[in-house]
């Protein structure tokens, strides 16, 4: 399969700050009281996934435990249901940073989406084994929802990387 060539541009650092925030605003978006609606997306699964793809370094698996169990305590979930999902998804995107940067940001939505999945069938399973009824098939959209959102996450996240530092109308970048 040949995808066309799209432009790339040589972003500016993280600013760890920002990176902060955005982690912040998703748990805090999941900490929001709606654990019986359904198809409510992972919030803080997609920008574990966003930050491990563009930046393996600073978003590692001892960070996405972390933040599982903040998760689980704040949900009373059974304890180390999201730590452990959230660290395999984030050893994921670790693994396959390289390889999903080469692709257009569709085909990318499709690997995200495999790795969301693979999240929640991970909290899925550990919660069939603690006993729980199963939730149904709709437990898995908001992971169809979340890669939906992945082009614009993508968009957001990387626009205070995209700013030019200094206007030189002698450099094309």
């Amino acid at each position: 399969m040949q995808f066309e060539a799209h432009p790339q541009r040589i972003l500016l650092p993280v600013n760890v700050f920002f990176m902060t925030f955005t982690i912040l605003f998703a748990l805090l978006f999941n900490l929001l009281p709606w654990r019986d609606i359904t198809g409510v997306p992972d919030l803080l699964a997609l920008v574990l996934v966003f930050w491990g793809v563009h930046q393996p370094r600073k978003v590692s698996v001892g960070v996405a435990w972390g933040l599982g169990l903040v998760m689980d305590v704040s949900n009373g979930a059974l304890m180390g249901q999201h730590a452990f999902a959230y660290a395999i998804l984030a050893f994921a995107a670790n693994a396959l940073s390289r390889r999903l940067l080469w692709f257009p940001q569709w085909p990318q939505a499709l690997h995200v989406l495999f790795m969301l999945l693979g999240c929640q069938l991970i909290m899925l399973t550990v919660r069939l084994a603690a006993g729980s009824p199963f939730p149904g098939v709709l437990y898995f959209l908001g992971s169809l929802i979340c890669a939906g959102l992945w082009p614009l996450t993508s968009m957001l996240l990387l626009a205070p990387q995209r700013r030019p530092e200094s206007v030189d109308e002698n450099r094309p970048i």
